[in-house]
C-alpha cells in the first residue's frame, strides 16, 4: 500500500526516476573510463595500475557533465513510456566522446593514441546500456508489484481494435481498458465499450492514453479526438501502417504540376553500404576469434552423437532471390529434408513459415543448439563471404520463400542477416505479416547504432528464448 501511495505522486516518482538514472549513467561512465585506463596500464605498465582510479576521477567530471546534458537533450530521462531505446543511448555516448575529444584538442592537449576515447566509448556503451537494462527490468517489476499499468482506450474499426487488443494482451505495462468503435462490434467482456468520443471524454480520469488502431482513421475525427485528449492531458498514439513505414524514405520530386513524393527502394547503397559492410567484417572476425573454442566443442558434440556432416548447407534465397549456401550446425538427422512433406500438415504457424515445437527430425544435441541459437553461429562465415550481414532480414528456406506474397519479397533487396528485429521482438510468436513489417521498419530506420543495439538485445532474447523453437 505504501508503494502504491508513493507511485501516485507523479512529481516524486519523476524525481526518483531521474535521480536513479543519473546515478547509474554516471557510475557506468566512470566505470568505463576506469576500465579503459586500467586495461591500458595492465598491458603497458602494471606499476601505474593503482593510479588509474585517480586518473578516472580527473577525466570523469567533464565527460559526465557533457553526457548528462546530451542524454537530457535526447529524452533519456523522460517517463518510461517516452524514453528512447538503446540506439539513442549509444548514439548519445558517441556524441559525448566526440565533444570531449574536440574540447581536448582545442585546449591544446596532445595524445600518443586515442585509445582513451574509443576504449571508454566501448565500455561506456556496455556498462551504461547494461545498467539501464537492469534498471528497466527492476523498476518494471516494482511497478507491476504495485499494480501500476497504463490504461489504454483503443479507437478504430472492429478488426484493428481486436488485433491491437490481442497484441497488448501480454503487455506488462499497457492494459487494454476500453474501446470506441467506428461501427458497432462485439468484443471481449474485459474491455469496456465507451460507445462514442463523448463517452470517452466522460471517462478520461480513468485513462492514461488513447491508441488509434486504424491507419486510415478519418482526418476530421482524428483532429477532434486528439484535441479532446490533449485538453485532458491524455497521450495519443497511432499504430503505424505499412505505408507510414515506407513514407519515412520519401524524396520530393520538384518540377511537377502536382507535388509528388517518390518512395525510395529500401536498399543500402553508397556510404551506408560501406559502413555496414565494414562493421560486419570487423565484428564477425572478432566474434569468430572469440568463439572458436565454443565452435570446436559444438562440432565435436555433433560428430560424436549422430551420423552426418557437422555443417548443414541450406540453400536459401539471398539478395534478389538468388540462392546461397547458408551455413548452420546440423541439428537434424540425415535425410530430414525428405520427411518435410509428411510433416506439412503439422505446421504450427500461419503464413509462409514452417515451424513445429516438437519436430521429430531434431536430434538431442540439435534441440540444445536451437534452444540457445548456437546452430546459427557458422553464419559468421557467410557474413565474411558477403552472403549475409550481421543484422538484417532473416533468410528463409526455399520452401518458405516460394510461399511469400509479392510484397513480402521487398525484404530481399538487401543482404539477409544473422539476427534482426524478428529475433528481439517476439521471434516465432509474431504473425508473419508483422515480421515482414519489422523488416521494413529496420530498413527504413537503419543506422550503425541500430545494428549494434539489435546485436546487444539479441543476447537477452536468446537467453529468454521467447519464441525460439
Amino acid at each position: 500500500m505504501l508503494l502504491r501511495g508513493v507511485l501516485r505522486f507523479d512529481t516524486l516518482r519523476a524525481l526518483t526516476r531521474v535521480a536513479m538514472l543519473v546515478a547509474i549513467d554516471v557510475a557506468g561512465l566512470f566505470g568505463a573510463i576506469w576500465t579503459a585506463l586500467a586495461i591500458k596500464a595492465a598491458i603497458q605498465n602494471p606499476e601505474v595500475l593503482d593510479a588509474t582510479f585517480a586518473q578516472a576521477k580527473e577525466y570523469a567530471p567533464l565527460a559526465g557533465l557533457v553526457m548528462l546534458l546530451l542524454f537530457a537533450r535526447s529524452g533519456l530521462y523522460r517517463d518510461r513510456a517516452q524514453r528512447p531505446g538503446f540506439a539513442k543511448v549509444i548514439a548519445s555516448l558517441f556524441q559525448v566522446v566526440l565533444v570531449v575529444l574536440v574540447y581536448a584538442v582545442i585546449e591544446g592537449q596532445t595524445f600518443k593514441s586515442y585509445y582513451i576515447f574509443y576504449g571508454s566509448l566501448f565500455f561506456a556503451a556496455l556498462y551504461v546500456s547494461s545498467l539501464r537494462w537492469m534498471f528497466e527490468r527492476i523498476s518494471g517489476a516494482v511497478l507491476r508489484a504495485a499494480g501500476y499499468r497504463r490504461r489504454a482506450v483503443l479507437v478504430g474499426s472492429a478488426g484493428n481494435i481486436h488485433a491491437v487488443s490481442q497484441a497488448l494482451a501480454e503487455s506488462k505495462m499497457i492494459e487494454p481498458y476500453a474501446f470506441v468503435a467506428r461501427t458497432p462490434i462485439s468484443l471481449s467482456a474485459r474491455l469496456r465499450d465507451f460507445g462514442s468520443l463523448e463517452g470517452l471524454e466522460r471517462h478520461f480520469d480513468a485513462v492514461d492514453e488513447v491508441l488509434i488502431t486504424d491507419p486510415d482513421f478519418p482526418q476530421d475525427q482524428a483532429v477532434e479526438l486528439v484535441d479532446r485528449c490533449h485538453r485532458h492531458g491524455v497521450r495519443v498514439r497511432v499504430a503505424p501502417s505499412t505505408m507510414e513505414i515506407l513514407m519515412d524514405r520519401v524524396e520530393f520530386v520538384p518540377g511537377q504540376a502536382l507535388p509528388l513524393f517518390e518512395l525510395k527502394p529500401p536498399v543500402f547503397e553508397g556510404l551506408d553500404f560501406a559502413i555496414k559492410r565494414t562493421f560486419d567484417i570487423v565484428v564477425a572476425s572478432l566474434l569468430l576469434l572469440a568463439l572458436s573454442p565454443l565452435l570446436a566443442l559444438v562440432s565435436l558434440s555433433i560428430r560424436a552423437t549422430s551420423r552426418g556432416p557437422v555443417l548443414f548447407r541450406s540453400l536459401r534465397p539471398g539478395v534478389g532471390g538468388r540462392d546461397f549456401a547458408c551455413f548452420k550446425f546440423r541439428t537434424m538427422v540425415e535425410g530430414a529434408h525428405d520427411l518435410q512433406d509428411d510433416l506439412e500438415r503439422r505446421n504450427e504457424v500461419t503464413g509462409a513459415i514452417f515451424k513445429m515445437r516438437a519436430d521429430p527430425r531434431v536430434t538431442d544435441v540439435g534441440r540444445f543448439l536451437r534452444r540457445w541459437s548456437l546452430d546459427e553461429l557458422p553464419q559468421l562465415l557467410n557474413v565474411l563471404r558477403g552472403d549475409m550481414s550481421l543484422v538484417g532480414p532473416r533468410p528463409l528456406p526455399r520452401r518458405d520463400y516460394d510461399r511469400l506474397e509479392e510484397w513480402h519479397r521487398k525484404r530481399y533487396l538487401v543482404l539477409p542477416g544473422m539476427t534482426g528485429l524478428w529475433q528481439v521482438s517476439g521471434r516465432s510468436e509474431l504473425d508473419f505479416d508483422e515480421l515482414v513489417r519489422l523488416d521494413f521498419l529496420y530498413l527504413e530506420r537503419w543506422s550503425i547504432f541500430l545494428d549494434l543495439t539489435i546485436l546487444l538485445r539479441t543476447v537477452p532474447a536468446v537467453i529468454k528464448a521467447k519464441g525460439a523453437w
